[in-house]
């Protein structure tokens, strides 16, 4: 929390999806961090102390996102993180979300109203 609003972390190298998540979330009542690397992003997290975390699947590397979620679960995080994929419904049959400890996956483009309906959920703002 950040100003009594929740912190969302988004990882992503695509700067427009950043841009216009961002609209959505500060409209919304969250403080959006962004990192455009995976190695950035681990430096946000442990910087900003997210309450959720969004990560792209496929960034400056094919697994960038898969090695980042891993890389964040041995650093501690408890907080959910949801993958962010344009690969579609065979994300399931590559990735075991299990073992990633996946709160989740939003497909590209995301809809806006499931996301802050998850953010709601999963924040209970």
């Amino acid at each position: 929390m950040q100003d009594g609003k929740p912190v969302i972390l988004c990882v992503d190298d695509d700067q427009d999806l950043l841009d216009a998540l961002r609209l959505v979330l500060e409209k919304n009542g969250y403080v959006m961090v962004e990192a455009r690397s995976a190695e950035i992003g681990l430096r946000k997290y442990k910087e900003s102390n997210p309450d959720l975390i969004i990560v792209d699947l496929m960034m400056e590397e094919v697994d960038a996102g898969t090695a980042l979620v891993k890389e964040l679960k041995a650093a501690g995080n408890t907080k959910p993180v949801y993958m962010l994929s344009s690969v579609g419904d065979n994300l399931n049959v590559t990735i075991d979300y299990a073992e990633l400890g996946l709160a989740g996956v939003f497909q590209k483009p995301i809809n806006n109203q499931q996301l802050l309906t998850v953010l709601k959920t999963k924040l209970k703002t």
